[in-house]
């Protein structure tokens, strides 16, 4: 078939373009504000974001947005090589005291690794 024989099938009527306008404009504003809600929770405390996105529905925020990407930036901090570590307590593994870090770098140098080791 030619174009010109699939053209006049293929137009919608006025009404039917408006709804179908009207129902793009509320599918991207409804994916703004999603993608918003969630952009907000991951730069709270870890409490708070697992609290929002315990109630989010299944897989849809790991599917619909580049969630990788916007953790990885909203988590990424400040620090620069040669910067001095926050500060911070941390309980030792037999649990009678707690370290800080202040404490130990006033008495000697102190190395931070961090990773996994299982």
């Amino acid at each position: 078939m030619r174009w010109n024989a699939i053209k006049p099938r293929l137009q919608l009527s006025a009404p039917v373009r408006k709804r179908l306008g009207a129902i793009a404009i509320v599918l991207v504003v409804a994916y703004v504000a999603f993608g918003g809600v969630v952009g907000w929770a991951m730069n709270q405390p870890p409490e708070t974001f697992g609290r929002v996105m315990k109630r989010m529905p299944g897989p849809f925020p790991f599917l619909l947005f580049p969630f990788e990407t916007a953790w990885l930036h909203a988590r990424a901090g400040s620090l620069q090589v040669g910067d001095a570590a926050p500060d911070f307590s941390l309980l030792k593994l037999d649990k009678t005291d707690r370290v800080q870090l202040s404490v130990l770098n006033k008495q000697q140098p102190v190395v931070l690794v961090f990773g996994s080791y299982t």
